[in-house]
């Protein structure tokens, strides 16, 4: 249990808690009793109700996330309460509920600014975010400082952020739902509705039905495409994805010709929109090459090894293909989150279909081996 000596709300001490930290690469995370020190100025304190386990957090842990230092914290899928607040804070206060999301939105910097871009200068692309912008931890285990996972480490019962990576939310709001609104759903629901603006009547194809890849189905399906092709070598993904909207599955090994081949001849022409959510070279050559010749978009959600290089034919763009990446679907994620809750509120999509697994946060580790078997779509941990 954390513990801090006084009510929450009035706490501006240390903080004993539980947390996953991942020691090593390839090491499996180890619940720990963590030291989590207050918020200094423009930072705020969370209690973390529930967290998302995401593909990402297992890239953290496998020593294939950009910019990693170990020993850290993993965690971006994450919903809770405001414990306490440094100076200057402004926009939350203790016992508000919030959910902390992994990019940015500082408000300053010229991506910020731009109303077309969702896209901050204090991303982990262009500024670590192992450590706070102070360049300290307020982590620390067994005498030793802990590093933090884009800057919100959401795999601790409590956690200290800054203010700009979280954003308060409507108090109706299930934190063990909404969750998957920090990274999961957003990302794949908005790389759909945001990124590739997919047109009423259009076709899509969609590479990789986890749960960001049904976030994309959903997304399509509420842009009115016509047509929703999900692929992925995992059958039994294929039941889920046709109640979230797929209107067919199809597993590249059931072919002898590559998939986009495949894709080509089921369309006439090539889909409209396609998205490659797995993360892989090949999947993303297929996924471009699986668009039409001219107006096809294809939208690169999946994230694929540090270091990896894609070849690409350039003649797939000569006549007009275009290819383009997502952060976070899209959203600038201080003004939408708490617009996306409001809409979940509304009943206006359902994301709880995403969530097959809910488990206590001590299983943390019994949840990843879920996600690797592929028995899993979102597992949701409960503090």
């Amino acid at each position: 249990m954390a513990t801090s000596g006084k009510p929450p709300s009035l706490s501006l001490q240390v903080i004993r808690c539980r947390a996953a930290v991942a020691w090593a690469v390839g090491k499996p995370l180890s619940l720990e009793e963590v030291e989590v020190a207050p918020p200094k100025a423009r930072e705020v304190r969370v209690k973390i109700v529930a967290t998302g386990i995401c593909r990402t957090d297992d890239h953290v842990i496998e020593g294939s996330f950009l910019d990693i230092d170990f020993p850290i914290i993993p965690g971006h899928e994450g919903a809770g309460i405001v414990e306490s607040i440094g100076e200057g804070v402004t926009s939350v206060k203790p016992g508000d509920k919030v959910i902390l999301f992994g990019l940015p939105q500082c408000g300053e910097c010229c991506f910020c600014k731009n109303p077309d871009s969702n896209y901050c200068l204090k991303s982990h692309l262009s500024v670590s975010q192992c450590l706070l912008p102070d360049k300290t931890s307020r982590f620390t285990c067994r005498g030793k400082q802990i590093h933090h996972f884009l800057w919100i480490s959401t795999f601790a019962e409590y956690t200290v952020v800054p203010e700009f990576t979280l954003a308060k939310i409507d108090a109706a709001a299930p934190l063990d739902k909404v969750c998957l609104l920090a990274c999961g759903f957003s990302t794949g629901y908005g790389a759909a509705i945001n990124t590739a603006k997919v047109k009423p009547g259009s076709t899509c194809a969609v590479f990789g039905l986890g749960g960001v890849g049904l976030s994309v189905v959903m997304g399509c399906k509420a842009a009115g495409a016509s047509r929703i092709i999900g692929v992925d070598i995992n059958k039994e993904k294929f039941a889920r994805a046709k109640e979230l909207g797929a209107t067919e599955c199809i597993s590249p090994g059931d072919f002898k010709k590559p998939v986009q081949e495949v894709l080509t001849e089921m369309t006439g022409y090539g889909v409209d929109y396609s998205f490659e959510v797995i993360g892989t070279a090949d999947t993303m050559t297929a996924a471009l090459a699986s668009c039409n010749m001219n107006t096809g978009v294809c939208v690169v959600v999946g994230v694929l090894p540090t270091g990896s290089v894609v070849p690409i034919d350039p003649l797939l763009f000569l006549s007009g293909r275009t290819c383009k990446g997502t952060l976070i679907g899209g959203w600038k994620m201080r003004d939408s989150i708490p617009k996306l809750v409001s809409s979940y509120l509304e009943k206006k999509f359902n994301s709880d279909l995403l969530i097959t697994h809910t488990l206590p946060f001590a299983k943390i580790n019994e949840g990843f081996e879920l996600l690797h078997t592929g028995k899993s779509i979102r597992t949701v941990l409960l503090y």
